[in-house]
This record gives structure tokens, C-alpha cells and sequence, in this order.
């Protein structure tokens, strides 16, 4: 019952985002860019990390979390909306201009790291279920994150940047009927079974805020909207960033509250791709939801990431290095990250790299809100506490391991 009704709302939810009149709309597809990169496979490796480091907490957990990073989401949507007119009037030289490209490479290196931390779990994902043995599983992981990435640099040096990037676009509907699968299927588990397994204790400590902003990456993806300028107005991507940001607030809360049965046998397990044993324990069929929403998950935002970064590397160098090209050095640098580190040290590495460009927003922000007189002394107090916060993690952010 549990796995045909999930497959029954999967069906409805994924029919209804491609179909939907309201999926041809600008205000749609303008949410769903952002959308797509926030909702990557963090909702499944949040649940049992949370668990096990902050016990029956691990909702509040994710509910600061996620504040932290609508209050960074914030600060893009004020230089979305001041900034840009900025720079659109800056000379070269301008301070502004320098700090903004600043900002902008780094965002390109943390999208490279990104993609490494998006096939690392798509691989992880993937050989859960495979008789693999444990000493070569690290190996295998990263033979096959190393062949995904030589295969989309080939396709983009082809010129088939445009029809990879369509295909991203498209697994969106279907990643998100799944999502939707699987929490119908904890709230029926939830209805027939209760709490079956005592709560673990609550466990907050000085010690978990590392590991916390360690995974900023895994609710990051909204500062899409900032470089969707050529496509959509200023104040349709606001709207739309603030949009994407609701819609997957409620779906992590909704996940982690409704998997709050299983916090217990969550914290228990072992490795990123831990969820797979949760949702198998309810439904042994739920394995292959999640293997579905976490593979089309990682490929698409590794995709889309990709393409972020050439395409940022290409802004920043004046058009001297082609979309192409940057995809290339993108995705050798991606290589590097995944044979260097394991899967919990990419997971804090990416959130290190993006903490970093949200920091340099911050004070970007700061910076014309008081050149320009733009915004209230409360907004500039703001920028300075968001951008302390990123700086911290960027410096404290540690594996999930750790």
C-alpha cells in the first residue's frame, strides 16, 4: 500500500509540473532554476546526518539552517536589485566592479567543487545497493564520477552544451514527483506505525555548529537567480528566488519531520547514501525511489552547475575563455576535488567554497548599500551578521564525519 500510494502521488505531482498550464510560465521557469539547485540529494543526506549528530534536535537543526540561508538568499535579492543597476553604470576600475568579479570566481571555483560533490554522491547513491566490496567501493566511486564528467566535457566541447543543459532542466518535474513520493510514503508510515523507536536523546553542543555549517552546500542553489539577468527582469527573479526558497523549506522541514520516527535507526546508519537503509525498512521498493530521485538529483545539478561555472568563467574573463573551454577546466578541477577527498570532506569543502561568495555578497552588498544609499541602517547590520556567519563557516565548516 505504501509503495503504490507513493507511486500514485509521484505520478500525479510529476503530470502536473510538466503539463501544468502554470509550467509554461516565465514565473515557473524562473522558480524552477533555483529550485533545482537547491532541491539536489541534500534532503537525503540531511536527515541521517542531522540524526546522529544532534539526536531528536535534528529538526531544529534544519530549521536554522535553512534561516541562515534565506537570510543569504536575502542578501542576493537586495544585489539583485541594487547592485546590478551598480554595475550596469561602473566603470572597469570601479571597486565595486573588481569586488564583484571577485565574487564571481569565486563562485565559479565553488560550482567546480559542487560538481564533485554532486557526482561523489550520485556514485555513493548508486553503489549502495551493489555487492561491492567496501575496499574498493572509494575506487569505483571515483572511476565512475571521473567517467560522468570526461563524458560531459566531451559532450560540451562538442557543442551539445545546449541539449545537455535541456536535459537537466527536464528532470526537474520528475525529481520532484518523487520527493513527493517518498514523504507520502513516511506520513502513511508515520499514520500506521507511529513512533516505533524511542527518539534519540537531544545532543546540542559548541561542537555540532562546524558540522552544521558544513552543510550550507546541500540547501545552497538560489543565488541562480542573481545570473538569470539575460533571461528575466530583476523583479521576477526576486520573486522567484524567494519562491524556490519557500517551496524547498517546506520540503526539507516536511522530510526531516515526518522521518522524526526513524531518527533513531537514521543516526545508526553509515555513509551519505544512509537514507536508502531508512526508506527500505519501511517499503524495501522506497530503495529504488531514492535511487531514482538521487541520481536524476546529482546529474542535474552537476550538469547545471557545470554550466554556471563556464559560463561564469566566461563573463569574468571577458569572453576570452569560451563557454566550452571553461566547462573543460570546470570539470578538471571537479576531477582533482573527487581523488582528493572523500565524500563527507567534498560535502564541507563545497559548503566552505559557497560560504566564501556568500561572505564577499555580504559585504558587496554593505558596499552599495552605503555608496549608493540603498537600504536601512537594520539591512546593513544585516549584511554584517550574515557575512560574519559565512566567514565562520567558511573557516570552521567541517566534514559530517567529523
Amino acid at each position: 500500500m505504501i509503495v503504490f500510494v507513493a507511486l500514485i502521488v509521484a505520478i500525479g505531482v510529476t503530470a502536473a509540473l510538466t503539463f501544468g498550464r502554470f509550467a509554461r510560465s516565465d514565473g515557473w521557469r524562473a522558480t524552477v532554476t533555483p529550485l533545482a539547485s537547491i532541491i539536489g540529494s541534500g534532503f537525503l543526506i540531511c536527515g541521517p546526518l542531522l540524526a546522529r549528530e544532534f539526536g531528536s534536535a535534528a529538526l531544529a537543526a534544519m530549521a536554522a539552517l535553512l534561516a541562515i540561508a534565506y537570510a543569504a538568499g536575502a542578501v542576493i535579492r537586495f544585489n539583485i536589485r541594487h547592485a546590478e543597476a551598480h554595475l550596469a553604470a561602473a566603470g572597469f576600475n570601479d571597486p565595486v566592479a573588481w569586488l564583484a568579479r571577485l565574487t564571481q570566481g569565486v563562485l565559479s571555483l565553488a560550482y567546480a567543487v559542487s560538481v564533485a560533490y554532486y557526482l561523489k554522491l550520485l556514485a555513493e547513491f548508486s553503489l549502495k545497493p551493489l555487492a561491492v566490496d567496501p575496499t574498493w567501493q572509494p575506487l569505483a566511486a571515483n572511476i565512475i564520477v571521473t567517467v560522468l564528467i570526461a563524458l560531459m566535457t566531451l559532450l560540451a566541447l562538442g557543442g551539445s552544451l545546449r541539449k545537455v543543459e535541456h536535459l537537466a532542466h527536464g528532470t526537474v518535474s520528475i525529481k520532484i514527483g518523487i520527493i513527493a513520493g517518498l514523504l507520502a510514503a513516511l506520513t502513511i508510515s508515520w499514520i500506521m506505525n507511529g513512533a516505533a523507536d524511542p527518539l534519540p536523546p537531544v545532543k546540542l553542543s559548541l561542537a555540532s555548529i562546524p558540522m552544521l555549517l558544513g552543510l550550507l552546500i546541500t540547501v545552497q542553489g538560489f543565488e541562480t537567480s542573481r545570473y538569470m539577468g539575460h533571461a528575466y527582469p530583476a523583479e521576477l527573479r526576486i520573486k522567484t528566488m524567494r519562491h524556490a526558497q519557500w517551496i524547498s523549506s517546506a520540503i526539507y522541514l516536511a522530510f526531516i519531520g515526518l522521518l522524526t520516527p526513524f531518527l533513531s535507526r537514521a543516526a545508526a546508519t553509515d555513509g551519505v547514501a544512509g537514507i536508502l537503509d531508512v526508506m527500505e525498512l519501511i517499503a524495501p521498493a522506497l530503495g529504488i525511489f531514492v535511487l531514482a530521485g538521487a541520481i536524476m538529483s546529482q546529474l542535474s545539478a552537476a550538469v547545471a552547475d557545470s554550466i554556471g561555472s563556464g559560463g561564469l568563467v566566461n563573463e569574468v574573463s571577458r569572453r576570452k575563455v569560451s563557454v566550452p573551454l571553461a566547462f573543460a577546466l570546470a570539470g578538471a578541477l571537479a576531477i582533482m576535488v573527487v581523488w582528493l577527498t572523500d565524500p563527507f570532506e567534498v560535502v564541507a569543502l563545497s559548503s566552505r567554497a559557497f560560504a566564501l561568495f556568500y561572505a564577499l555578497q555580504c559585504a558587496l552588498a554593505l558596499i552599495v548599500s552605503i555608496k549608493d544609499r540603498k537600504g536601512t541602517v537594520l539591512q546593513r547590520v544585516g549584511f554584517v551578521a550574515i557575512g560574519v556567519i559565512c566567514l565562520v563557516a567558511v573557516v570552521v565548516g567541517a566534514p559530517a564525519e567529523g
